[in-house]
């Protein structure tokens, strides 16, 4: 694992969101009931972004385009939206159900970092 310091803490009060761009990928860091979460900032399932997804009681974040929601935890998905209305199932069939990749945080020295796997 490679711990990256993103921003400070005083950055990220509770209850908002920020991205952050950490090597070339984009990601959505969330400060959510005292806990920092972060995951990728574009939904698998039609790529759009995620920054104002809804946040649910149960710990989830909902896409707002498509509604697929996804565990903050570990980003299982925990509703795969269907296809909007006229677009076919044929379209469908391109996107089956993906987790929403998430990463690892930390709080040192007053900074929130994340984890980055090595490959």
């Amino acid at each position: 694992m490679r711990w990256v310091k993103v921003l400070p803490q005083t950055e990220l009060p509770q209850g908002t969101r920020q991205v952050v761009k950490v090597d070339k990928q984009a990601i959505l860091l969330l400060n959510h009931e005292g806990q920092i979460y972060a995951v990728d900032s574009i939904c698998p399932h039609m790529r759009g972004p995620m920054q104002k997804g809804k946040v649910t009681e149960d710990g989830a974040i909902v896409c707002p385009w498509h509604k697929s929601a996804f565990d903050l935890r570990s980003g299982d998905v925990k509703e795969w939206s269907p296809w909007p209305p006229g677009v076919g199932k044929a379209l469908g069939m391109i996107s089956r159900e993906k987790a929403l990749p998430t990463f690892q945080t930390r709080i040192e020295e007053d900074s929130i970092w994340v984890g980055l796997e090595e490959v």
